[in-house]
């Protein structure tokens, strides 16, 4: 049963709680709060330090980056990934659960579940309903960070799963993969403002 959960891209609180509860987190099971937030909103690490899921480390997006790109939150180098998430005690093996506090629960977590995902690594899940629903259903927290031991992590990025500019440009005479936007209408259709965009 655990084998099938290792592979889901959802994982439940009640699932997490258990696993928790069952001494289970460890070099085999790691859990991250990817919470991240515009600038000037909330603080992300503060809030981590104030209450967390029980053995969870802060995955900090700032730092796991490419910080020489003029681009913001662009993937880090394989070297970077690998000796970051090194640094948090995963490893190859490891299955990683990734979780927020944004009112959705589910929006640096998706994030970081697809940068590991682009490094080769599988075993990786969001917690369905991320720290908000794990609040709701009366599971444990903690002020206590995580210390784990370093691991080793080998990360191979996956260009799949990866499109530059020229490749979406491209796509649009092509046609040979769906590009799907996210955003919210208004920012699809140009008509509300990109958060963090004065002066572009």
């Amino acid at each position: 049963m655990v084998q099938q959960l290792l592979y889901r891209a959802l994982v439940s609180s009640k699932w997490l709680a258990e696993s928790v509860r069952a001494g289970k987190l460890g070099p085999s099971l790691r859990v991250l709060d990817a919470s991240w937030y515009s600038p000037g909103t909330r603080e992300a690490r503060k809030e981590y330090l104030e209450r967390h899921v029980p053995g969870a480390s802060f995955f900090d997006i700032e730092e796991c980056r490419d910080t020489a790109s003029p681009y913001e939150m662009m993937l880090p180098s394989e070297a970077h990934f690998a000796n970051y998430v090194g640094r948090l005690g995963i490893g190859n093996d490891t299955h990683v659960v990734v979780y927020d506090g944004d009112e959705l629960g589910t929006f640096y977590a998706p994030r970081v579940w697809w940068m590991f995902r682009v490094f080769g690594h599988r075993t990786v899940s969001v917690l369905n309903g991320g720290f908000r629903n794990w609040l709701k259903e009366g599971h444990p927290v903690t002020s206590e960070p995580s210390c784990p031991e370093p691991a080793t992590f080998k990360a191979t990025l996956d260009h799949s799963l990866v499109k530059t500019y020229e490749q979406v440009l491209e796509n649009l005479k092509s046609k040979q993969f769906q590009l799907v936007d996210s955003r919210a209408q208004g920012r699809y259709l140009g008509t509300q403002p990109e958060p963090d965009a004065v002066g572009r």
